[in-house]
C-alpha cells in the first residue's frame, strides 16, 4: 500500500499574533503556543519545510490604547517589535518540542535575533529547520500579510497558508448567516470582485501576481494543518 505524499514541499505559514492569545484578552496562552507548535511539528514529520511569519496583534493589543494619535511609523514599529517577541516564544517552544527553529528579523537586533537574509533562510529550510520571519517587511504601512506574500515569493514558497479562526471563506458571515456556504476553492479575481477581505490588498495584489496560491483555514481546528498540507478538502483555496 502506498502512502500518501504531502501536496506541497515548502510552506510559508501566516499566524496572526491573535491566534496565540488562545481565550485570553491579550499576551501568549501557553497551551495554545504549544499546541500550533506540535501541529506545525507533525507537519514537518512529514518532509515539508516550513516557514513561518507571525503577527503581533496579541502584543500590541495591550498597549493599543497608548498609540491613540501616535504617529503611524512609530506605531507600526511597536507592532514590528511586538512580533519579533512573539517569534521568539514559538521558537523557544518549537525548540523544546524537538524541532530546530531559526528566528530571523527584517530589522536589526542581532542581540536577540539573527538578521534576515534570504540565502541563510533559503539553507536553514533546505536543512530542515522551521524559518520564522520576524518584524514583518521591516517597514512601516505594511502589514504581516504583505510580509507572508513577500517572504513566501523570496523562498519560492508553493502555498502560502493564513491560519485564522474561521475555517475558510464564506460567502457571508457564518456566525451570522445561517445559509452561508464555504468556498471549496475561489480565484483571486473572483475574490476581489466579491471584496472577500481575505487578505489586505497589497499581499493579495503580490500572491496573485505571483501566482502564489493562498489557503485560508482554521488554525484550532485539529488536525486541520496537516490536512491542508495532504491536499485535502480543508478551508478555502485562492488559486491565481
Amino acid at each position: 500500500m502506498s502512502i500518501a505524499k504531502p501536496a506541497y514541499k515548502r510552506i510559508l505559514l501566516k499566524l496572526s499574533g491573535e491566534a496565540l492569545m488562545g481565550d485570553d484578552q491579550f499576551g501568549i496562552n501557553r497551551d495554545t503556543i504549544v499546541r500550533m507548535v506540535d501541529e506545525v511539528a507533525e507537519v514537518t514529520r512529514l518532509g515539508v519545510e516550513v516557514a513561518v511569519v507571525i503577527g503581533g496583534g496579541n502584543i500590541f493589543r495591550g498597549v493599543a490604547g497608548g498609540s491613540v494619535g501616535m504617529d503611524r511609523a512609530t506605531a507600526d514599529y511597536m507592532g514590528m517589535l511586538a512580533t519579533v517577541m512573539n517569534a521568539l516564544a514559538l521558537g523557544d517552544t518549537m525548540n523544546k518540542a524537538g524541532l530546530t527553529a531559526r528566528v530571523m528579523s527584517a530589522i536589526a537586533i542581532e542581540q536577540v535575533v539573527e538578521p534576515y537574509i534570504r540565502p541563510k533562510a533559503l539553507q536553514y529550510l533546505e536543512e530542515g529547520k522551521v524559518v520564522i520571519f520576524a518584524a514583518g517587511t521591516g517597514n512601516p504601512f505594511f502589514t504581516t500579510d504583505t510580509a507572508a506574500a513577500l517572504r513566501g515569493a523570496e523562498i519560492g514558497a508553493e502555498i502560502v497558508l493564513k491560519a485564522t479562526k474561521v475555517d475558510g471563506v464564506y460567502t457571508a458571515d457564518p456566525q451570522k448567516d445561517s445559509l452561508a456556504t464555504r468556498y471549496s476553492k475561489i480565484s483571486f479575481d473572483e475574490a476581489i470582485s466579491k471584496n472577500l477581505g481575505i487578505m489586505d490588498a497589497t499581499a493579495f495584489a503580490l500572491c496573485r501576481d505571483q501566482k502564489l496560491p493562498v489557503k485560508v483555514f482554521s488554525i484550532v481546528k485539529h488536525g486541520a494543518l496537516k490536512r491542508v498540507v495532504m491536499g485535502e478538502d480543508e478551508g478555502t483555496l485562492v488559486y491565481a
